[in-house]
């Protein structure tokens, strides 16, 4: 399933138009459960307070991996930070949407700062969680921060911002961390050909691999559109 939203950035009388893709797995379900949602909100709340609200859940979040290094029930509480990161990170575009107060430059800055600063939380949580090899930790850090810059240099090149990528998207990520944190309970370690490993170092190896993977594909698609649209002859 795929949702489309076109959005405008720059200066309020000359917008540049943008299109925000998201064709993630469970976007067609998750769209119309935001909206669902979003029209049932309270009037109170705003979209400031879901941003922050998703804020703080996902640096909580890391918190709760880091605390986990001495009690594994943090993990628990881990992935309902997770969930509430999944409401206010989500849910809050939708709900500007909804009621038609929408603020596309602010929203876009603000929303991917404070990813930005979430995500050093969470994966620092992780590099101190002792489920985690510090390294592979910082690895998906890097990663995902060099995914990040090429989405944002493509949105403001070519005009559209990606937000998901072969069908994997934010919220599939949560998913699965929740996932994998209930196995951490029972099974922190997995046998890979006979040799004992850490799960969240295979789970972040392939993941740096995946985001590694995409970066490059990306990077070479749209170097080569660009290089075509802007061909000197």
């Amino acid at each position: 399933m795929s949702s489309v939203t076109t959005y405008r950035v720059g200066r309020p009388e000359e917008f540049i138009s943008a299109t925000r893709i998201q064709e993630s797995i469970v976007a067609g379900v998750e769209k119309r459960a935001l909206v669902w949602l979003a029209e049932r909100t309270p009037a109170c709340i705003s979209p400031d307070q879901l941003t922050i609200l998703g804020f703080i859940s996902q640096c909580l979040a890391g918190v709760c991996y880091a605390l986990a290094r001495w009690n594994p029930d943090a993990l628990l509480l881990g992935i309902v930070c997770l969930a509430l990161n999944w409401l206010g990170d989500s849910m809050d575009g939708t709900l500007a949407r909804v009621r038609n107060r929408q603020r596309p430059r602010y929203g876009f800055y603000v929303d991917h700062v404070t990813d930005t600063i979430a995500a050093f939380f969470l994966m620092g949580g992780l590099a101190l969680s002792g489920y985690v090899h510090p390294g592979i930790a910082l690895g998906m850090l890097v990663a995902f921060l060099m995914l990040s810059i090429e989405a944002y240099l493509a949105t403001y090149t070519l005009g559209k911002f990606q937000l998901s990528y072969w069908k994997f998207g934010p919220t599939e990520i949560r998913i699965l961390l929740a996932l994998g944190n209930l196995t951490l309970l029972k099974h922190p370690m997995i046998k890979v050909f006979g040799k004992k490993l850490l799960l969240f170092d295979l789970g972040g190896a392939i993941a740096i691999a995946g985001m590694g993977l995409m970066l490059i594909v990306s990077a070479i698609w749209h170097t080569a559109r660009l290089y075509r649209e802007e061909k000197i002859i």
